[in-house]
């Protein structure tokens, strides 16, 4: 892998991470763009404790272009994008919306590759192990930023998920905070040790490959299962068998059958509904150890591991978070999650 930093024309970082080592990457954005104005505020709710993000610059994002004018294709006659490279593999540039920004932490932008009408599940071993480096090598850079107290890699992909970009992309988030879903972890694992001795996440996996039943897919260095306790309709968490805190501790075998075992995993997320179905809507997210503050002082406990999800219950509806969900953050989940389990084997690719 070959990492290229340049600027783009209002300042913002922009990385090329190619295949090929002799690449030499000397395009310059040509676009005439006035500096990036943001206006992020942190609030924290003196109730519930958690930190709300107030980004009223977000209002003019833009939205659903059309693909002749897809911000993240690679640049070519007529479009100046964000990425002035007339080819790319995998491009992370400083989002130009960001919700956090100077010490209120980092937001980037992960295209994954240049075909507009492609999906993650499209791309190759190699290219999906190329992200995975990106994702590892961006990892390691914000956990160097004072102001950033833990990373979050994600995708978003489909309109019902609210994407605002059709292009193959994800998201990096460098929070300035430790995440209130990733306390709530945090605690949850504390407390098992206090009553077991055991490490939390090392028990769900032992778990989950006992019972077998939940179990989706199997390598020799991953595992990925359905939660004992679902929320969502459809929802895999893929764990490293050997359990590391982030991105940068996994090892080379685990490394080399991610790509494997992550695209096998979408493509049967595209088939859970049937044939003719739109492309399933989901978020996947990774879940890794803050690296200061108080959330880290169990970081080596901690079980890196990725959440993979979709808000389609079953065909042509979706699952809202109403009453219960969005006012008291109870979840009522309409599929068993032994049911769901057995379709994901179902759809197995042949």
């Amino acid at each position: 892998m070959k990492k290229t930093s340049t600027r783009l024309a209002d300042g913002r970082e922009l990385l090329y991470y190619d295949a090929r080592d002799d690449l030499v990457r000397d395009e310059s954005d040509r676009r005439p763009l006035d500096p990036v104005s943001t206006a992020s505020e942190l609030r924290r709710d003196p109730l519930l404790g958690d930190t709300v993000v107030v980004a009223s610059h977000r209002q003019g994002r833009t939205y659903l272009p059309p693909a002749d004018a897809c911000p993240l294709c690679p640049s070519r006659e007529g479009l100046d994008s964000e990425i002035p490279a007339a080819d790319y593999d995998v491009v992370v540039f400083e989002n130009r919306f960001p919700s956090l920004a100077g010490d209120s932490g980092r937001c980037e932008v992960v295209c994954f590759t240049p075909d507009h009408d492609a999906s993650f599940a499209d791309l190759t071993e190699e290219q999906a192990a190329l992200v995975l480096e990106a994702w590892t090598d961006r990892t390691a850079d914000l956990a160097e930023l004072p102001q950033v107290e833990q990373v979050f890699c994600f995708e978003n992909r489909g309109a019902e998920i609210g994407v605002t970009l059709g292009h193959p992309h994800g998201q990096i988030y460098g929070y300035p905070f430790t995440t209130p879903r990733t306390a709530l972890m945090l605690r949850s694992l504390a407390e098992h040790r206090e009553r077991t001795g055991g490490n939390l996440f090392d028990d769900v996996v032992r778990r989950e490959l006992a019972d077998g039943e939940r179990v989706v897919l199997e390598g020799e260095h991953w595992v990925a299962f359905v939660p004992y306790a679902a929320h969502w309709p459809y929802e895999v968490h893929l764990h490293p068998k050997r359990r590391v805190p982030d991105l940068r501790a996994l090892d080379d075998g685990a490394r080399t059958e991610f790509p494997q075992i992550y695209l096998e995993l979408l493509r049967r997320f595209d088939r859970i509904f049937g044939p003719g179905e739109p492309p399933t809507p989901y978020i996947s997210a990774w879940h890794q150890a803050p690296f200061r503050g108080e959330g880290a002082v169990d970081r080596e406990e901690f079980g890196l591991h990725l959440e993979l999800f979709t808000i389609r219950r079953t065909s042509g509806k979706l699952k809202y978070l109403a009453g219960s969900e969005s006012g008291m953050n109870v979840f009522i989940n309409d599929v068993p999650p032994e049911t769901a389990a057995e379709r994901l084997r179902e759809v197995a690719s042949t």
